[in-house]
């Protein structure tokens, strides 16, 4: 499952810096799959979607830092534990019970990320 960061967000920033896969932005923020991975250029990406990897989409929060669920791979193959969570003071970043993952899911998505 990929990791939620809740509205109880203090907006420290800690969580941002501990991810591998920069999959955490500030409220407010745009996001590509480009940052902070491998990926350039045309990609298809896991759920078959063909985008650039530099394309800018939206905010998923406007108020609090977010986490996108296509690039969490809850540290898999990086860490033993989510990063994020260890990090945070308020204990907000939780497991998203909308978006489960195996482990095998979790690796194939670290490897789509990082050629």
């Amino acid at each position: 499952m990929a990791i939620m960061i809740t509205d109880e967000c203090i907006n420290c920033g800690a969580c941002e810096p501990e991810c591998p896969n920069n999959a955490i932005y500030e409220g407010g923020a745009e996001w590509t799959y480009a940052d902070g991975t491998s990926l350039k250029g045309l990609i298809t990406t896991l759920n078959g979607e063909d985008v650039q990897a530099d394309d800018h989409f939206d905010p998923k929060d406007m108020d609090v830092y977010y986490i996108v669920t296509d690039k969490c791979t809850e540290c898999v193959g990086f860490h033993d534990e989510p990063q994020c969570a260890a990090v945070c003071p308020v204990d907000c970043c939780v497991d998203d019970p909308e978006f489960r993952e195996s482990e095998d899911e979790l690796l194939a998505k670290k490897d789509f990320m990082h050629l």
